[in-house]
């Protein structure tokens, strides 16, 4: 079963956080990364869950 792993990142030019996500796991470069919009890593971690939950729960046409 595929893993991912997602790492918090600050960019340097404005000091937001953002996320990469690896799909696998193991990849060396991001399959995604969101844009720095987050005050702080937990943030940016919080969202992307509560993305994911919303999307799981959406109902299907």
């Amino acid at each position: 079963m595929p893993t991912l792993r997602i790492e918090p990142r600050q960019d340097s030019a404005t000091g937001l956080f953002f996320l990469e996500v690896f799909l696998p796991a193991e990849a060396a470069s991001p399959f995604v990364s969101t844009a720095p919009r987050y005050a702080s890593a937990a943030a940016a971690e919080q969202d992307l869950i509560a993305t994911l939950t919303a999307t799981a729960n959406r109902p299907r046409a």
